[in-house]
């Protein structure tokens, strides 16, 4: 009955007079106009928001306790260091597809930070590993950073855990059943957060700028919550929710293209309340339930709905508007509907001064395209069909699941198969190999090396000589929507120009062939760094796919040379048989063998079907 009388008192305070602009003015001095009779309204300057003061309703120690542990919002977040990049020529200007608009575009600064880029990618819901779908998201995303950064640009990157939500709940809960502790919902998070960041690091994720966690932001999305049920846009329920109006919203689905009369739902990750006055409408702050984490707000202790953490986060760390705004194709509709809704609702009149207009929070929107399992369906959690990224590494080196992933315009789906993942390790160790025999061939020296080291250079920075014009050709695809398949397939020719000079007779006695070899190295090396596939250790990158061509064929490097000793005997007796049946049984487990001057080396292959 409290929170019922609570939530009346509220609707009667924060709902406009009639006829009244749904407008939220603010003023460099403080608190913006404040409706009458409306006494809660948190001040939310246009740049960075203070702590927020709470009013506390019937306030429980927990939620006290969980409010006297979050963070208070933090400053506005920097740009990222710029990666280690190689020397090349220079990237084209950036063209980029933006869902909002279903076309590319020419992507530039905003005029007012020129040489800057903010970006925004929503994050994981820490109650599992990720997996592979989630792999493919933010490599793209890397992707797109390294070639912002390559382009001269400052970049601002925010990624976002959520660390509270009811599959967190859920999942601490099971736990404890299990091991016969208390629910620690905070503790699985930790080690969900712990576990996502090694894999980001396997896969050559660069870290962002700042990774916010939504507990740590809760006073910010009261505050914006506030701010929406202050413009109308929002109601309290007698439960104590609080919940987002859409049918107030003029535009609301024009990201997604979905009309909210027709085919829109809302979103919520929960069953549908009957309480909304629309099923359209979606949760912003759920009322407290028994044995859940809490927080106080001026409705009663709760906790935020879903959608809300990004739009608060964003706003605090990039500002009213951001530059670029990333996710999965899964989140277009509901969650990043509700993102421009929820901005919309909230600006003020500073920040829609700034908005692309007046109600856009995000001036590109980037979606990667899903990663299907078998049958064609979308891999996710939900679905059951999916496979970690943990448990796809056991199998293959993750720089090889990084090339599978690139090898595919992000946009586009891709199919995970084991077939796919092991083309790409064998493609991967064919360009490190090639690599390291390159780079081995310098190291040796020989007439003409400085001369042709200073050519090369030379030649990279313009776009010139073998690896120059390789290194052009992928930053003019990289340039052109990310188009990594187009970047990856520009080393071609140096691969195989490289294995002549390196291998083959005329190749070893060809004019200049120093300073092609040192041109091809630097042309490598400079994609597979805007691809995120330079290795640091290049010996040790190697092995690691050798190693993991080892599991995949349930053999050891002693079976592998026990083989090989078997075949070379085979072949001295002239039992060419013998020796022809050892070949095929290693390469139908996926290993290759090379005969050289030297011996037999073997090395990760496509697996080979028996007919």
């Amino acid at each position: 009955m409290r929170a019922a009388r609570l939530a009346q008192t509220l609707m009667l305070r924060l709902r406009p007079a009639p006829g009244a602009r749904a407008a939220l003015p603010c003023s460099s001095g403080g608190r913006g106009r404040v409706w009458a009779r409306e006494p809660v309204l948190a001040h939310w300057p246009c740049r960075a928001p203070p702590a927020l003061r709470l009013r506390r309703p019937h306030t429980t120690a927990a939620a006290a306790a969980a409010a006297s542990t979050a963070a208070p919002p933090a400053p506005t977040a920097t740009p990222m260091p710029p990666p280690m990049t190689r020397p090349g020529p220079p990237m084209p200007p950036l063209t980029l597809y933006n869902t909002a608009t279903r076309a590319k575009a020419p992507f530039r600064p905003r005029a007012d930070t020129p040489g800057a880029v903010s970006l925004y990618a929503c994050g994981v819901t820490v109650y599992d590993l990720s997996h592979v779908g989630h792999a493919r998201v933010y490599v793209a995303v890397d992707t797109l950073v390294r070639t912002l950064a390559a382009s001269g640009l400052a970049v601002t990157y925010v990624r976002n855990f959520t660390d509270v939500d009811d599959k967190i709940i859920a999942r601490a809960a099971a736990e404890a059943v299990e091991g016969g502790a208390a629910p620690d919902p905070a503790g699985l998070a930790q080690r969900m957060i712990t576990e996502f960041h090694a894999d980001m690091a396997a896969l050559g994720c660069l870290p962002p700028s700042a990774e916010p966690r939504a507990t740590a932001y809760v006073p910010s999305m009261v505050a914006m919550i506030e701010r929406i049920l202050g413009a109308g846009h929002a109601y309290v329920t007698e439960g104590g929710d609080v919940m987002f109006d859409v049918p107030s919203l003029p535009g609301y689905g024009r990201l997604s293209g979905r009309d909210a009369a027709t085919d829109n739902r809302a979103g919520e990750r929960v069953a549908v309340d009957a309480s909304k006055r629309s099923p359209f409408d979606f949760v912003l702050w759920k009322a407290a339930k028994p044995g859940e984490p809490t927080w106080p707000s001026p409705w009663g202790d709760g906790r935020p709905g879903w959608h809300i953490e990004c739009s608060a986060m964003a706003r605090d760390l990039l500002g009213p508007v951001i530059d670029i705004h990333a996710g999965g194709r899964d989140l277009i509709h509901p969650h990043h509907d509700n993102e421009v809704a929820q901005c919309q609702a909230a600006a003020c009149e500073c920040d829609r001064a700034a908005m692309p207009g007046g109600v856009d929070f995000v001036r590109w929107w980037v979606h990667a395209g899903f990663v299907t399992a078998a049958g064609g369906d979308k891999m996710s959690k939900s679905l059951g069909n999916f496979f970690t990224i943990r448990d796809a590494s056991a199998a293959y080196a993750p720089a090889a699941i990084r090339l599978f992933l690139v090898s595919t315009q992000y946009r586009s789906p891709i199919a995970y198969s084991a077939d796919a993942l092991e083309a790409a390790s064998g493609r991967l160790y064919y360009m490190y190999q090639t690599l390291a025999d390159v780079e081995a061939a310098l190291a040796a020296g020989g007439p003409g090396l400085d001369k042709g080291a200073e050519w090369a250079a030379a030649g990279l920075a313009a776009g010139t000589g073998p690896g120059g014009v390789a290194a052009a050709a992928a930053a003019a695809a990289l340039a052109d929507d990310l188009n990594t398949p187009s970047a990856v397939a520009a080393l071609s020719g140096p691969l195989k120009a490289a294995n002549d000079l390196v291998h083959t007779k005329k190749g070893r006695t060809a004019q200049g062939r120093l300073g092609d070899l040192a041109s091809i190295a630097g042309g490598i090396r400079c994609v597979l760094g805007w691809l995120g596939l330079d290795p640091a250790d290049l010996p040790a990158a190697l092995e690691e796919l050798k190693a993991r061509a080892l599991t995949r064929a349930g053999m050891s490097a002693a079976d592998v040379e026990a083989a090989i000793a078997a075949r070379v005997a085979a072949r001295a007796a002239k039992d060419w048989a013998t020796a022809d049946a050892v070949r095929l049984r290693l390469e139908g487990a996926g290993l290759a063998l090379l005969d050289g001057p030297t011996g037999t080396e073997w090395r990760p292959a496509v697996r080979l079907e028996e007919e």
